[in-house]
């Protein structure tokens, strides 16, 4: 049954609102089976992240009403798209789930209010997320009071060293 006017403005809206969101990948669903399509969304969900189903053409709308300039014939039929929070998140999802799936494809991306390609995406599903990135910076930070404690240590191991031999030769 096709969608009214009023409807199509409603997904129109929503569609606005996730190109605005700051990590958001285009790709195909075509060929995977409901089954197949839950267990990505639920993949999603745990990341935060979510997965809605678009026609083509209310995509371009949302982008050009977000001023995000794309080719039309990136996108030949409807589209999924999966957006977040976290830049890098939903590609990372997307990328691991298309290994599994050979019918999953990417379209492109938005980033910074800016149009990827489909190869860009692919190079951004292979970066760390903002948590790998937030832990690896948390231990940069804490190596040098780790490796201060440990130097502060080793003059009291070595104290400790040197009177047990004073007390090894003193009994013997």
């Amino acid at each position: 049954m096709p969608k009214n006017r009023a409807q199509k403005a409603q997904q129109l809206e929503a569609l606005t609102q996730a190109v605005n969101r700051t990590g958001v990948v285009f790709s195909t669903h075509a060929g995977l089976k409901v089954k197949e399509l839950e267990e990505l969304r639920s993949q999603m969900r745990t990341e935060q992240s979510s997965v809605l189903v678009a026609k083509r053409n209310l995509l371009l709308l949302a982008l050009k009403n977000q001023g995000i300039t794309c080719d039309p014939a990136a996108f030949p039929g409807a589209v999924a798209v999966a957006m977040g929070d976290d830049a890098v998140m939903p590609a990372k999802i997307l990328a691991t789930f298309k290994a599994k799936h050979e019918a999953v494809s990417f379209y492109g991306g938005v980033l910074e209010h800016a149009f990827m390609s489909a190869t860009q995406v692919e190079q951004l599903s292979t970066l760390p997320g903002k948590q790998e990135l937030l832990a690896k910076m948390v231990g940069s930070l804490q190596a040098p009071i780790t490796g201060f404690v440990n130097v502060l240590a080793g003059n009291l191991r070595w104290l400790v060293t040197v009177l047990d031999a004073v007390r090894v030769q003193k009994t013997s």
